[in-house]
């Protein structure tokens, strides 16, 4: 993704706008790509003299619901909503407080989910996975109030509005699985990837280049994302079509909670 160079408020809207494309961009690394757009996620695996195909969920139809949100703008080779034209922000600078109330909302997001995750059988594959966000958010928060003189603040609307969604998912019994899997991917995976690159920015604008724990993992961070992204495939591949569509279903949803977040850091403005 390339971001131009231009004042820190335009870049870091550009980067919030460009982060929901990043985590539909990875795909999964057990998957052999070919030329054919229509099979562009597809592993051929062979068996005797034939030759069996199985096809990536995240790759085909997950990513195909969130490119039905995207403009070519955003999205230039798969972006199919037409172009909105909405009032230009002015640029925003981010604060110190700004990104504080971020990280606040997004530990209790992430404890939502980790909690979810721990409560359900059904989503016990996805405990303990080196994903989890929780106690690096709570080491960066207290950094942020020592460092800074900051108070720290409540759970704002943006937080508690996505943990009620997020709870109203969990409340479904075993029915709740292929919704709860689209918030838990988008969610997690926009973090490695233009979460990342948000990081490294406001970094270098609020904290003197340090790197905050948010923004580290304990081991090969590949490997992590490779055994998720197959633990849902696998999840994937016994779901019914129905579910896989509940699942595809909750994309935007799972854009607008992760959006609501992200603008905090652009005036409160969400791509979503």
């Amino acid at each position: 993704m390339r971001i131009s160079r231009t004042n820190n408020g335009v870049t870091i809207a550009a980067l919030i706008v460009c982060l929901s494309v990043e985590v539909m961009s990875f795909h999964s690394p057990f998957i052999r790509r070919t030329s054919s757009s229509t099979n562009r996620a597809s592993l051929a695996m062979s068996q005797g003299s034939g030759t069996a195909v199985a096809t990536s969920f995240i790759d085909t139809e997950l990513r195909g619901a969130a490119m039905k949100l995207h403009t070519k703008k955003q999205a230039p080779k798969e972006g199919q909503a037409p172009e909105k034209q909405p009032p230009t922000p002015k640029p925003y600078t981010p604060t110190h407080a700004d990104y504080l109330s971020f990280l606040v909302d997004s530990q209790h997001v992430y404890q939502t989910m980790e909690d979810i995750v721990n409560q359900k059988d059904e989503l016990s594959i996805f405990r303990n996975t080196g994903l989890e966000r929780t106690k690096p958010l709570e080491a960066d928060i207290q950094f942020m109030c020592e460092a800074y003189g900051l108070q720290r603040p409540d759970v704002g609307q943006a937080g508690l509005s996505y943990v009620q969604e997020l709870q109203r998912i969990a409340s479904g019994g075993s029915d709740l699985v292929p919704e709860f899997l689209c918030h838990y991917y988008n969610f997690y995976f926009a973090h490695t990837a233009g979460g990342r690159m948000i990081g490294k920015q406001m970094s270098a604008l609020l904290l003197d280049k340090k790197t905050l724990d948010f923004y580290k993992w304990d081991g090969d961070l590949n490997k992590i994302k490779a055994n998720v992204k197959e633990s849902i495939e696998d999840m994937a591949a016994k779901w019914t079509q129905e579910e896989k569509d509940v699942c595809v279903s909750a994309t935007a949803a799972a854009f607008r909670g992760g959006g609501a977040l992200n603008s905090y850091l652009s005036g409160g403005h969400s791509p979503h």
